[in-house]
């Protein structure tokens, strides 16, 4: 039998020895980026601690992905007083922590703790790029938000690019050198759990009630949106698009699952139709989008950026075609011809036809969403996606001569040799 003490400094070296991991987020809200993420990395080995503004969400994560977490406050919009504060606050966690690896997210986030854990000299240092607002800005706010992603990306070892088309803008724009870029898989942030999406009679009854309650008639064909209402994610060409299609159909509705942000506001004409027309409805923003794909004939995410839209691949999984706009990050995520219809950014007329020519055709619509589900299941599978990021983390450990994660029958069965060596001595 091992001695208490003995079998208390065995525990203690076993904690010290699991690689530290510290994932960093602007706000709360981002975090259902790395839904199961953060559980998949423990069970693999790693110490995590989740960061990010306070929130109930960040409570929550911490529940569900079984982790520590830790509120610290950041704005989201830039504000150099308050982002001084935050830096201090970040670089003083990190020095308390003292974490082998930092990833960052979110621009803000990406920015102020890739800076502290730079001065902190964290040895292992990840940017996870899931985007570019800068590719919708001009003037003095967008060379702000390129300055930013530069300094970002120059505190980290590897950044991490969520769509290869997103690797190759960044690259362009002189954000991110090549060889520090890199894509997991086949790219998105967190890939999808498909299982979510299967139609059981419950998900049915759920639907059929919610098209109820939504007053949605059961002839009617659904176009359907799911994010944030606002300028650069498209909406007022979706509106546009929407009064077109109506003007040859009396069943088409639209479904906008997301509510207006006050940071990049629709035209006022624009909000005005949505909140006025019988046939538009606005759910505000909801906790789980499952549902709501199920009621849509079609997907549209006329967006003019993205890093990697989930929207996409969730409707994919749900059997759903998409039209969506040939930008950054949403032509990695779309098959054109085979799981949905790319169209140029900002053209409503073209995003008309796209809708019309699936609405039209249910075949059409029906063998494109096959298709999607397909590429859902082959390539963006979660697990794919979370063994990716682990082997990198692994990876750069390794060229740091720093210790390699252990999972948890590993340290078992390392502790049962411990004993078995204190015995026979």
């Amino acid at each position: 039998m091992v001695p208490l003490t003995k079998a208390l400094e065995i525990e203690q070296t076993e904690i010290a020895s699991r690689p530290r991991v510290l994932h960093v987020a602007t706000v709360a809200l981002s975090l259902n980026l790395m839904r199961g993420q953060l559980a998949f990395l423990r069970e693999a080995g790693f110490e995590v601690t989740l960061i990010s503004s306070p929130g109930g969400e960040l409570e929550a994560a911490g529940r569900s992905e079984e982790i520590e977490t830790l509120a610290v406050p950041m704005a989201r919009e830039i504000s150099p007083w308050r982002d001084l504060k935050s830096l201090v606050r970040l670089y003083r966690v990190i020095r308390r922590l003292r974490p082998s690896i930092t990833n960052v997210g979110t621009p803000k986030a990406g920015l102020l703790a890739g800076m502290a854990a730079w001065l902190a000299r964290v040895p292992c240092r990840f940017y996870t790029l899931r985007g570019l607002r800068s590719e919708t800005t001009r003037g003095l706010k967008r060379r702000i938000l390129l300055l930013s992603e530069r300094i970002a990306c120059l505190c980290a070892h590897r950044v991490i690019c969520v769509s290869e088309s997103l690797r190759q803008r960044a690259v362009a724009l002189g954000i991110v050198q090549p060889h520090r870029a890199l894509v997991l898989g086949s790219g998105s942030s967190n890939g999808v759990d498909t299982s979510r999406f299967l139609l059981t009679p419950l998900l049915l009854n759920r639907v059929a009630g919610l098209r109820q309650e939504l007053k949605i008639p059961l002839e009617a064909q659904v176009v359907g949106f799911v994010g944030r209402l606002t300028r650069d994610k498209g909406v007022a060409e979706l509106v546009k698009a929407f009064n077109r299609l109506c003007e040859t159909s009396a069943v088409v509705w639209l479904l906008l699952v997301g509510d207006f942000e006050d940071g990049d506001p629709l035209p006022p004409d624009i909000r005005r139709a949505i909140e006025t027309d019988s046939k538009i409805i606005r759910t505000g923003f909801v906790p789980e989008a499952t549902v709501y794909y199920h009621l849509m004939d079609v997907l549209a995410l006329p967006s003019y950026r993205e890093g990697f839209p989930n929207a996409i691949l969730e409707a994919h999984a749900a059997g759903k075609a998409v039209v969506a706009t040939r930008a950054t990050g949403i032509a990695d995520a779309i098959v054109d011809g085979v799981t949905g219809v790319l169209v140029p950014v900002g053209d409503a007329e073209a995003l008309a036809k796209g809708l019309e020519s699936l609405l039209k055709n249910k075949d059409l619509a029906t063998g494109m969403g096959s298709a999607g589900r397909e590429r859902v299941r082959r390539e963006f599978q979660q697990e794919r996606i979370w063994g990716g990021l682990a082997r990198e983390y692994s990876r750069l450990l390794s060229a740091r001569g720093l210790p390699q994660p252990e999972t948890e029958s590993q340290r078992v069965s390392s502790t049962v040799t411990t004993e078995h060596s204190v015995v026979q001595s």
